[in-house]
């Protein structure tokens, strides 16, 4: 039985439940591995995001009073004022003791070929390039970023994703918990004649309906233009054709979204990708608007100049 004159000794302080731990995300990687792309997705999942912050003032900005404490993603890389590695790891390691914070690093990674295949089309200059090739400044950022490529938790290889791909990776490591369920969908269309289509979860031909290219008057309008949409809801294949697609879709949408699938793209090919499939994908929007969804409609080929060696003989 213990004495009650004997002093108690001090109770620990409770532990910050990991509800209250704010969420701080530190996006690095490459230059040209997406972390731009990776950034804007999550401020689309509701994260507050800053680019090029500089590090020296990390410290500070965390510990700054703040009445949201929403999750945060900061992003660096090269050409970041104050960017050592080895200091950003002292630093974070200090971080990551604070009981406040849930801490976690992103590095995107990407093959060296494939990033110089990027920088050359887009024209960008590499930022540790200095006047020398383009090659030469992916090897020394590589070489200045491993120990950050060693550290990170997660590391994402950008190589052979298209942005849409490092847009749904993205979705699935770090929707917040009450939007986790949150089914994002898009819809494209797309010309066949004008390249393979785009990585999509379903593809749908719709070569089979009337093509309104052929139609005096039609074609250098698009599938946005109400004369081109009743052309092609006057083929008799449209209907049955369109419902069978609309219901299919509103059978596996949900189903994905059960499975823990954030990112579903589907997309309508034609042959140019002006009239049919740019008609199908607004009018497949807007049946799924109508049945609870929000989808996001993406013309790959709208602006192309219509072509008849495109369209191939009129059938």
């Amino acid at each position: 039985m213990s004495d009650p004159a004997a002093p108690s000794s001090p109770e620990p302080a409770p532990a910050t439940p990991p509800s209250a731990r704010r969420q701080l995300l530190l996006v690095t990687g490459l230059a040209g591995a997406g972390k731009s792309t990776a950034l804007d997705v999550l401020e689309d999942l509701g994260w507050e995001t800053i680019d090029n912050f500089p590090v020296r003032m990390l410290k500070r900005l965390v510990t700054m009073p703040d009445e949201t404490r929403g999750p945060l993603a900061i992003g660096f890389d090269s050409r970041t004022r104050g960017f050592v590695p080895a200091d950003i790891i002292a630093l974070v390691k200090d971080l990551s003791a604070r009981p406040d914070l849930a801490l976690t690093s992103l590095f995107l990674d990407c093959a060296g070929g494939e990033l110089e295949r990027r920088f050359n089309e887009t024209r960008r200059r590499h930022p540790m390039a200095d006047g020398r090739p383009v090659q030469e400044g992916i090897t020394a950022e590589r070489e200045l970023l491993e120990p950050l490529r060693r550290w990170a938790e997660v590391m994402i290889d950008t190589s052979a994703m298209t942005s849409n791909d490092l847009q749904g990776r993205i979705r699935e490591l770090f929707a917040p918990a009450d939007k986790s369920a949150a089914l994002t969908v898009t819809l494209s269309s797309f010309g066949f004649a004008r390249g393979m289509p785009p990585l999509a979860d379903l593809v749908f031909d719709m070569r089979f309906l009337d093509n309104p290219h052929w139609v005096p008057g039609l074609r250098e309008q698009t599938g946005q233009d109400a004369a081109v949409g009743d052309h092609i809801r006057r083929d008799p294949a449209f209907a049955e054709a369109f419902a069978r697609i609309r219901d299919l879709l509103l059978l596996l949408l949900p189903r994905y979204a059960e499975q823990g699938k954030p990112y579903v793209h589907v997309a309508f090919g034609c042959t140019g990708g002006k009239h049919r499939s740019v008609f199908t994908a607004e009018a497949m929007a807007q049946a799924l608007r109508d049945a609870g969804f929000s989808p996001t409609v993406r013309h790959r080929n709208l602006g192309s100049r219509a072509a008849d060696a495109l369209e191939g003989d009129k059938r």
